[in-house]
């Protein structure tokens, strides 16, 4: 026997808390003739409402809740594209794509969350496309600018030629 008080108190409890914990437990877990007897066919609602991805999860309203976030970006499609941040929506592409991708390697595997990242991320590639577009089209609208610049000054250039071409050869630093 040990010394320690402590020690003998547990070993001299140790049996009471064995008969009076175990017994509960062994009754939880003992199949009864009603577990194994044939469960009725749930209806359409009662098998969603008790599935692992019901409404009594967080598995199904965070997907009605990030559908605010596709609706938004939808709602952006009447904004002009030059108002829209490129990197905003490129990583609403970038966790449309990753999550729709998780959707599925996770249990219990969320077809609805699955769906709502896939919408995310067409809602983004969309905006993403319009902002590219648009500043494609700005670029060649510099260009065309400067080819109209350089057109002018050149027709200037022929005019003055034209107009007094001894004045023009001696500016050019031509000799007789």
């Amino acid at each position: 026997m040990s010394f320690k008080p402590g020690a003998r108190l547990f070993q001299a409890g140790r049996g009471i808390f064995r008969t009076q914990f175990r017994q509960p437990f062994a009754r939880r877990n003992a199949s009864t003739a009603a577990d194994t007897a044939p469960k009725e066919e749930l209806s359409g609602f009662a098998k969603l409402w008790n599935s692992p991805v019901g409404p009594k999860t967080v598995h199904f309203w965070a997907p009605i809740m990030k559908w605010g976030v596709v609706i938004a970006g939808i709602s952006d499609l009447a904004r002009p594209a030059e108002n829209l941040s490129l990197s905003q929506n490129a990583s609403l592409v970038a966790t449309g794509l990753i999550w729709t991708r998780w959707c599925f390697v996770i249990r219990p595997q969320n077809y609805f969350l699955a769906t709502v990242n896939f919408f995310l991320f067409l809602t983004g590639a969309t905006q993403v496309t319009r902002v590219i577009m648009y500043q494609q089209s700005k670029k060649n609208e510099n260009a065309l600018e400067a080819v109209k610049d350089g057109a002018k000054d050149l027709g200037a250039t022929v005019k003055e030629v034209v107009e007094h071409p001894e004045k023009a050869a001696k500016n050019a630093g031509i000799k007789n």
